[in-house]
């Protein structure tokens, strides 16, 4: 498992976003049916508008998860001075389904980069039983951590994250 890390480590996922932890579930995390999210893979902002389905794999049925989608790098990664922002909250998603079986509390806004390489990052975590989640005031300045904390989560059990930054009219082509 501690092979399924190195990217995160790499990537300062680990460090900036999330303590280390301990993979136990798999998350699958795919944009338009087809395009599966893999670590420091690169998304263009155009083939993330609509929300991905994210599948919650090799987890009890009766189990529950909260899933947060957050960008590090706002408003560019040199000097991420508005760290986090908050892209989505999904809760009480029972294991071996999807996101759209649990309770959105936090709509998705799709990623939209002005400035560098932005890192997008999907946290999975284990509920310690069905319940409402403090939802933040604001999606800037958004903290995993702090919100992992105020509602009881504890370590992730699921991270994923992908790369996007601007299109130019160039690349759109």
């Amino acid at each position: 498992m501690a092979r399924m890390l190195e990217p995160l480590i790499v990537g300062k996922v680990i460090g900036e976003v999330l303590d280390s932890f301990n993979p136990s579930v798999k998350m699958r995390v795919t944009y338009n049916s087809n395009k599966q999210v893999f670590n420091g893979h690169e998304f263009f902002p155009s083939a993330v508008v609509s929300k991905p389905r994210v599948e919650v794999q090799d987890a009890d049925l009766r189990s529950l998860f909260t899933l947060v989608m957050t960008d590090p790098d706002v408003p560019g990664p040199s000097d991420p001075y508005l760290r986090e922002h908050l892209h989505w909250i999904v809760t009480d998603i029972p294991g071996t389904t999807d996101a759209s079986f649990g309770r959105e509390v936090v709509g998705y806004e799709s990623p939209r980069p002005n400035i560098g390489i932005h890192r997008f990052v999907f946290v999975l975590f284990k509920q310690k039983r069905r319940q409402a989640v403090s939802v933040p005031s604001s999606r800037d300045q958004f903290n995993t951590r702090q919100f992992a904390e105020d509602n009881d989560l504890g370590l992730p059990v699921a991270a994923v994250y992908f790369n996007a930054q601007r299109e130019t009219a160039a690349r759109r082509r």
